[in-house]
């Protein structure tokens, strides 16, 4: 019998999502407000610490946009941005008519370099004659960054910081939740997050003032008079009343998913602790509590793997690793910045396996639709995208589907 298919991370409904659902439709309250959208925010509030306010929203996307939107980017302004990463946190920069600018990473956590992060401000200051109008920082994979230093520069400079916590949902650092720590965070629950109410996502916002300004705009922007009135560009970005249901489901599962994802990291961690060339990222301290989200790993340079000689030799039809929706077909199985063969060598050797992998982001800097952004690199997230891959983290991973991987993976080197 043929090996089932291993997801890379799919959601798991295992809570009290039917009871939630059931009663929106018992009530009827099947609209972007109700009882389940208001218990939900606060759940979310309640997991923050309860020093913050939240917002449910449609997506991630929309909680970045909108936290662009609360603090005035607009055309002509600069927004400081993490290369590596998912462009759900540049993409919302270019919405506001602005220019991101990217900053490359550091090799403990994979995420903004704190210092190359200050050159950046000080040059982009030297260069415009005024300051970004905001700093978006990723936690890749649920990793945290150095954030307690990426926080002083943002204060020293003033200028203000957006969490992009999106894959980090329930990692802590320094024993706080991350996306607490700026003016704004931002959650994802798209179906592969930790916990998912279908799509869905929420902004943590700093006060009462502020999440009502952030509701505004994500109801339309409507005015109190008896009929439609708008002075502002507003969007259509509220949680439904259903999925909120989910979510509510899902928080009562919550720590049974990070427990989860933390076991897969351990057998990771732990298997490829002595195969030589193969490093499984972790924690980088005792400071770091990561939800392990995706577990990662990169293969050394001089590490070869089986089939390397077909790697590329067709192109790709259709999505890779979990990916949904509708993707434009490639015309041609390169691009000018791709993972290495050994990678997409072990890519295909997993694939054969019937189980999901997928490479690491592709820097920002380094796609085609940002080839004008100005950028301060320092070769970090091109050689991890060049050598890193995603590994099954999901709930629906069991420990023999995890030990499936881990043998597969170590079978395929040469």
């Amino acid at each position: 019998m043929e090996n089932k298919r291993v997801l890379l991370c799919l959601a798991h409904m295992s809570g009290n999502e039917m009871k939630y659902i059931q009663e929106a439709f018992d009530t009827n309250w099947v609209v972007p407000l109700g009882p389940n959208v208001n218990a939900f925010e606060d759940d979310l509030k309640q997991m923050c610490g309860g020093g913050k306010e939240i917002v449910a929203l449609s997506s991630g996307t929309a909680a970045v946009h909108l936290a662009l939107v609360a603090l005035g980017v607009g055309r002509g302004d600069e927004v400081m941005c993490q290369s590596f990463t998912f462009c759900a946190s540049s993409h919302p920069v270019v919405y506001q008519g602005a220019t991101p600018v990217f900053v490359d990473s550091e090799p403990g956590s994979w995420n903004m370099d704190p210092d190359l992060l200050e050159r950046a401000i000080v040059d982009r200051i030297n260069k415009t004659g005024k300051k970004p109008k905001a700093i978006i920082v990723v936690y890749l994979y649920g990793m945290p960054a150095r954030i307690d230093e990426i926080v002083a520069i943002a204060g020293k400079y003033d200028i203000p910081l957006i969490e992009d916590s999106a894959e980090a949902f329930g990692s802590r650092f320094d024993g706080k939740v991350v996306g607490t720590f700026g003016q704004f965070g931002i959650m994802s629950f798209n179906g592969n997050k930790m916990i998912t109410t279908s799509g869905g996502g929420a902004l943590v916002c700093p006060d009462v003032a502020t999440k009502n300004k952030i509701m505004y705009y994500a109801t339309q922007a409507r005015q109190s008079y008896p009929y439609y009135q708008h002075v502002d560009i507003g969007y259509n970005y509220r949680m439904s009343n259903i999925c909120a249901g989910i979510g509510r489901g899902q928080m009562t599962v919550l720590d049974e998913h990070l427990a989860h994802h933390r076991m897969l990291a351990k057998m990771y961690a732990q298997a490829f602790a002595h195969c030589d060339g193969i490093d499984f990222h972790d924690n980088p301290s005792n400071r770091y509590d990561s939800n392990f989200w995706l577990n990662t790993i990169t293969l050394a340079p001089g590490v070869h793997v089986k089939g390397e000689d077909r790697a590329y030799a067709t192109v790709v039809h259709g999505a890779v690793g979990g990916a949904a929706g509708v993707v434009m077909q490639a015309r041609d199985a390169h691009t000018g910045c791709e993972p290495d063969k050994a990678v997409e060598a072990m890519r295909l050797a997993l694939d054969k396996a019937n189980i999901e992998s997928r490479p690491l982001w592709k820097p920002m800097h380094k796609q085609p639709v940002y080839k004008d952004a100005p950028a301060y690199v320092n070769g970090v997230s091109e050689s991890l995208f060049k050598r890193g891959l995603c590994l099954p983290s999901g709930p629906m991973v069991t420990r023999d589907d995890a030990q499936r991987v881990i043998d597969t993976i170590k079978s395929s080197i040469e």
